[in-house]
C-alpha cells in the first residue's frame, strides 16, 4: 500500500478506499462510502467503466435509466454501462456502501480530483460544504463522466 490519502470528503460522503486500480493490476476500484441523508450523487452516466454498489447499512434510493429503485442494507444494485443514473441516502440515518467501478480509473481520478483528503482514522462524517460545482462538472468532463442537471433527466 503506498502512502496516499485512502480517505476523502467527496461532496460530503466520506470515501475511504479499499482499493485503487494501480495496486489490483488495473482490474477495478473498491470505495466503501458513508452517505449522509440526503447526499450522493448527481445523475450522471460514463461508458467503459462498469458500477455496482453494495449497501451494507441504511437505505439508498438509485435512478438507473428513469426506473427508480430503493435499496436496502444486503442489496446489490448494478448499473449497466453507460446507463443515465443517480443515488441519494434516504431514511432516518446515513448509508453505507460498498461501490465497485472496473477498471475503475476514471471514478479514482473524479473522487480523488474533487475530494478533500482526510486522516486515515476518520471515521465520522465530514462537515457538509457547498461543492464548487464548476470544479465538479470540470472534473468529471476530464475524467470522461458526464453530469446531469437535474431538469435533464
Amino acid at each position: 500500500m503506498s502512502d496516499r490519502a485512502r480517505k476523502y470528503d467527496v461532496l460530503n460522503i466520506l470515501m475511504n478506499f479499499h482499493a485503487f486500480p494501480d495496486e489490483v493490476d488495473g482490474k477495478y476500484c473498491l470505495v466503501e462510502c458513508l452517505v449522509p441523508v440526503g447526499a450522493g450523487a448527481p445523475p450522471n452516466h460514463h461508458a467503459g467503466e462498469t458500477e455496482a454498489f453494495y449497501v451494507l447499512d441504511g437505505q439508498v434510493g438509485f435512478m438507473i435509466d428513469g426506473a427508480e429503485r430503493l435499496a436496502k442494507a444486503g442489496d446489490f444494485v448494478p448499473i449497466p454501462d453507460g446507463a443515465l443514473h443517480a443515488f441519494q441516502a434516504v431514511g432516518d440515518g446515513p448509508a453505507r456502501v460498498l461501490i465497485l467501478n472496473a477498471p475503475g480509473h476514471m471514478h479514482e481520478a473524479f473522487f480523488t480530483g474533487i475530494g478533500k483528503p482526510l486522516p486515515d482514522d476518520q471515521s465520522t462524517l465530514p462537515d457538509p460544504s457547498e461543492p464548487d460545482l464548476p470544479a465538479v462538472l470540470a472534473k468529471a468532463e476530464a475524467s470522461g463522466m458526464t453530469i446531469l442537471p437535474p431538469c435533464e433527466t
